[in-house]
């Protein structure tokens, strides 16, 4: 990746040298005439504002709002206390689609420290915030800026990359120096403003529309005469991606009257989630036939999921972990993605309905 041009930043310090307060206003004065109208934005409530910064950890504001999740999720659990209350099965069923179901735990988790330990109330002290089980840096920041106003940072992809452009500083964001300099900046800048709840969410949108990654409309930006950035596109630099690893799933697909045969997963990432049952060890040398393949991607691993027809003789007695699920009662279980779209395509070709 090239190297930033230094012309700026070597004639001024960072944009610091604008002023802080001069740049926050800018941008709270364009948040204020251009920002979207999110639901969790129309809301100060602390229990809302974490539903939605816990599902968009790692799902795009277009699949949590278009296809309805979180105003499922708020229908179905709308504070702490109906959300402890339900069991992790219940809670693992709304959280279907989103993947990466350790959020839905970690927040059923919190929900219930919140009604045991704090009488149901979110706590508004940024330090207990940050004490809280599953609440990390930006999270704290997030909910203390977003529902009680207080002037917490916050650092995610969008903002790191703002502020690199912003300071055209090329230090790795990855990286330990990387880090504590955005979120110095990010303290600095929020600090600054008498409006943290829109600096912040003025700084994540301006990433997520006008500083993309790739082509900036630098000409539309609000703080662009606050930028030192000779060559946007070449910021923020990233430290070496880790390498993908590769790995193999062989399961198996069992159809009986009495309906299909799946497992429930048991001390792993995927406890309690149902998939397909995986293919016996003995037959991982020469597997059965083979009915699908398909591959999927978690993280840093390419999966390759391989179903085969069901092993040698099927038998009437299976280990606690698997069991025959009607097709009726499918749609509700709490499924991995890609087993779900396995499942469909499978029943598709027998011209089965479709998983809801």
């Amino acid at each position: 990746m090239p190297t930033p041009k230094p012309s700026k930043s070597a004639q001024q310090k960072p944009a610091q040298a604008e002023g802080a307060a001069a740049l926050t206003a800018d941008l709270v004065t364009w948040f204020r005439k251009e920002g979207k109208d999110y639901p969790w934005r129309r809301t100060h409530d602390p229990y809302a504002v974490l539903v939605s910064e816990i599902m968009l950890q790692q799902t795009q504001i277009a699949t949590v709002l278009d296809r309805g999740f979180y105003a499922r999720w708020m229908e179905k659990f709308p504070n702490f206390q109906t959300l402890a209350a339900a069991s992790e099965s219940e809670v693992l069923g709304a959280w279907q689609g989103l993947g990466y179901y350790r959020r839905a735990r970690n927040l059923h988790k919190l929900a219930q420290v919140i009604v045991s330990d704090h009488g149901g109330l979110f706590p508004r002290d940024p330090e207990v915030i940050r004490s809280l089980p599953g609440i990390g840096p930006y999270t704290a920041g997030a909910i203390s800026s977003f529902a009680f106003g207080l002037a917490e940072p916050i650092v995610d992809g969008n903002i790191a990359r703002v502020l690199s452009r912003l300071d055209n500083d090329a230090t790795p964001v990855d990286s330990t120096p990387g880090i504590k300099r955005l979120w110095d900046r990010a303290k600095e800048l929020v600090q600054a403003t008498e409006d943290p709840r829109a600096l912040n969410s003025a700084l994540m949108e301006l990433g997520q529309t006008i500083c993309k990654p790739a082509k900036p409309v630098c000409d539309a930006c609000p703080v662009h005469h606050h930028c030192l950035a000779d060559e946007p596109e070449t910021l923020p630099v990233k430290g070496a991606r880790p390498e993908i690893t590769e790995v193999t799933e062989r399961v198996f697909f069992l159809r009986t009257g009495q309906g299909i045969l799946l497992e429930q997963e048991t001390g792993s990432r995927r406890t309690g989630l149902w998939k397909l049952p995986a293919l016996p060890e003995e037959f991982s040398v020469k597997p059965p036939s083979v009915l699908l393949k398909t591959t999927y991607g978690i993280t840093r691993y390419k999966v390759t999921l391989w179903v085969h027809e069901v092993p040698g003789k099927p038998t009437q007695t299976w280990p606690e972990s698997h069991r025959l699920i009607p097709l009726d009662e499918l749609s509700a279980l709490p499924m991995p993605s890609p087993y779900r779209r396995a499942l469909e395509r499978l029943l598709a070709s027998s011209g089965e309905f479709r998983l809801e």
